[in-house]
């Protein structure tokens, strides 16, 4: 399939996303042209915030390749990921991304995740989500098993 052909995939899906309840939006994931996974935007009619397409999309891709390094793979999406799903899709080494939709545009229709942004260039203790260290010296231990395991799988 061309560019334009799995983009218009990730279109079509987000269209028939909303007339079955969930959110405008959707994703495919391909390698090589041919479509490895999709996904549709199902927070609120699974209950769950992380349901974004593209999230959706990289989890089945990778169940489906049996890996959690999607390198070689592009994502299609119809708007331009939110702050979690960018971050998503460089944790899956996603070769390219291509996306329709810009972020104003979801602004527009009242997804804006301009604050998101704002929120993470400020200091943690200036943030809106209240935050504080607890118990660092406990939790380091597992960091220091990390940093000592000779059998680790990074990713």
């Amino acid at each position: 399939m061309t560019k334009e052909e799995l983009m218009r995939r990730a279109i079509e899906l987000s269209i028939e996303n909303v007339a079955k309840g969930g959110g405008p939006f959707g994703a495919v994931i391909a390698r090589n042209g041919e479509i490895v996974a999709t996904g549709v935007n199902r927070v609120t009619p699974d209950c769950d915030p992380t349901a974004h397409a593209e999230v959706s999309a990289i989890r089945a891709a990778a169940r489906k390749l049996g890996t959690f390094d999607l390198s070689g793979c592009e994502i299609y999406t119809s708007c331009e990921p939110c702050p979690m799903c960018l971050g998503a899709i460089y944790w899956a080494h996603l070769d390219r991304m291509y996306y329709g939709n810009n972020k104003h545009d979801a602004a527009a229709i009242g997804f804006d995740d301009a604050f998101i942004y704002k929120e993470l260039d400020l200091k943690p203790e200036d943030r809106k989500l209240k935050s504080e260290v607890l118990l660092p010296d406990e939790a380091k231990k597992a960091f220091d098993d990390w940093g000592k395991k000779t059998d680790k799988i990074k990713y």
